[in-house]
């Protein structure tokens, strides 16, 4: 889940994304040489995993059975390659379904990798990377619109930074299953759809014209299909104009019914869920006065694929966010150093015991450590329980659903008595390492809580599968009684955590 700072030397390799979509399942694999990237293989399935979602907001049997073999075959195709090299996202649907955790079990099984949850705004930062490298570079403010299956992603930036992210939740299946659920169109249907969607909009494209933009680009499947449409029939030349939606719109009303449509460029895997998509479109040019749009190459997968050759590059956007709350915070930056370097040397120490991989943990614990004392900006009472709510709903880029769980979970149980069962709601493949690394956290806290940041002694920690051994030079806790109760007092703390602490000096 967590990525190694790897050597730039490691850039020519392959790299593979994986979209798991409400509507398709997309993965791109690409050769990676400096800052470019040759695209090799494409795969896409319509899945409509969004469609699979019952009234109690379960993924049923069947959608569960389609993602499942789909993802059986696009592992077949990613055997080649190393954890490190392949990024996979879920989405919309698996942000919202109820029995997410387990379904996920199986995929990471068929797939042969780890699955991530992003949020919407993180999707979105991923869909505007992508679509800035596949776009030339003008100089000009742009707005990029992706309509997915079950979330709408709106996004202003320029080059490639964004500077606006929205994720609203409505998607081409939720929207052609709330409206269209029999396939009959008529102008009540319609403009209903419609008119759900412009509220979505409300308050956001006052705040989108407010900013301002000068090119408009549509991105992923519903942008892609829309074009394909009105250009196949001959009403606009390139992308989606606004005379081509009216017209568009016409022909969807008098076809009064989705197996009647009958469109040059339409898809038949589209078809079940194009009238929604256009319908969220149709409010999108309506409310944003958008009078023509392109489209792009480049989306989520394309943005996963940079993000992930940003990571190798010593660009990873989730130390700049890190960097960003520290600011923001007022986070006392030499005080969290030393807990970090303090953090480090004991996971050095206890990796290979422990089965810890430093290149891919290191990270996260140093993160912890910065971020320890971030709920300190709203109160001392308590403040491990504020910087973990803090951390758990703040937006952080570039993190993952569950990094952010995790590293929530490791500040909010750094200090006063553990809970085990704060590590429940993570996955179970992480509960354990999050254990550990809460144990490493809570000792460097403790072997710097004097603030003076002297020299450490020469301390050595041993580990074995639950239990840990700190050995300090002789003399040393003598001369330091406050860290020696401190010590002693967490021996019982950790026993919460079904760990065993010992204390000696040699």
């Amino acid at each position: 889940m967590i990525f190694s700072r790897s050597r730039k030397e490691q850039f020519h390799r392959q790299l593979a994304a994986v979209d798991l979509g409400s509507n398709s399942f997309h993965m791109i694999v690409a050769r990676a040489s400096d800052r470019a990237l040759q695209v090799q293989d494409r795969l896409r399935e319509m899945v409509r995993l969004g469609a699979g979602l019952d009234e109690a907001g379960n993924l049923d049997e069947a959608a569960q059975q389609r993602a499942l073999a789909c993802l059986e075959r696009f592992g077949q195709r990613l055997q080649s390659l190393r954890d490190r090299e392949v990024r996979v996202v879920g989405t919309n649907t698996l942000r919202a379904a109820r029995n997410a955790a387990e379904f996920l079990q199986q995929a990471e099984s068929a797939l042969g990798q780890s699955v991530e949850i992003i949020s919407g705004i993180e999707e979105a930062r991923l869909i505007y990377l992508g679509v800035a490298h596949s776009l030339a570079e003008e100089g000009q403010r742009r707005m990029v619109i992706d309509i997915g299956g079950g979330s709408t992603e709106v996004i202003i930036g320029e080059r490639f930074e964004p500077l606006l992210l929205e994720s609203l939740y409505m998607g081409c299946v939720s929207m052609s299953r709330e409206f269209f659920p029999d396939g009959e169109i008529t102008q009540v249907r319609l403009r209903s759809a419609e008119m759900a969607a412009q509220l979505e909009l409300e308050g956001f494209a006052h705040r989108c014209h407010q900013l301002g933009w000068e090119q408009t680009v549509g991105a992923s499947g519903t942008a892609k299909a829309l074009a394909k449409v009105v250009q196949a029939q001959g009403w606009c030349n390139e992308g989606i104009t606004a005379k081509a939606m009216k017209q568009l719109r016409k022909a969807l009303l008098d076809a009064g019914h989705i197996d009647q449509i009958s469109l040059k460029g339409l898809n038949e895997e589209r078809r079940p869920v194009f009238v929604g998509g256009f319908a969220i479109m149709w409010a999108l040019f309506q409310s944003l006065d958008i009078k023509q749009m392109l489209v792009s190459d480049g989306a989520l997968r394309e943005g996963l694929l940079y993000d992930m050759l940003g990571r190798y590059q010593h660009e990873d956007v989730r130390e700049k966010s890190v960097e960003l709350l520290q600011k923001r915070y007022q986070i006392d930056l030499e005080h969290s150093l030393q807990v970090e370097k303090t953090a480090l040397a004991l996971l050095d120490q206890v990796s290979e015991s422990w089965q810890l991989d430093k290149s891919r943990h290191q990270q996260l614990l140093g993160w912890a450590a910065r971020l320890h004392e971030i709920g300190l900006a709203i109160a001392h009472a308590g403040y491990h329980k504020h910087g973990g709510y803090l951390l758990e709903h703040s937006d952080l880029p570039g993190f993952s659903v569950q990094e952010q769980q995790v590293l929530a979970n490791l500040v909010r149980t750094h200090r006063r008595k553990p809970d085990s069962q704060t590590f429940n709601d993570l996955p179970k493949s992480v509960q354990e390492i999050a254990t550990k690394l809460t144990i490493l956290l809570r000792l460097a806290v403790k072997l710097q809580r004097s603030r003076l940041h002297d020299a450490l002694p020469d301390l050595k920690l041993k580990a074995k599968p639950r239990q840990l051994k700190l050995i300090f030079p002789s003399e040393w806790l003598k001369q330091h009684d406050l860290t020696r109760a401190d010590l002693e007092r967490e021996i019982s703390h950790l026993q919460l955590l079904d760990y065993e602490l010992k204390i000696e000096s040699q």
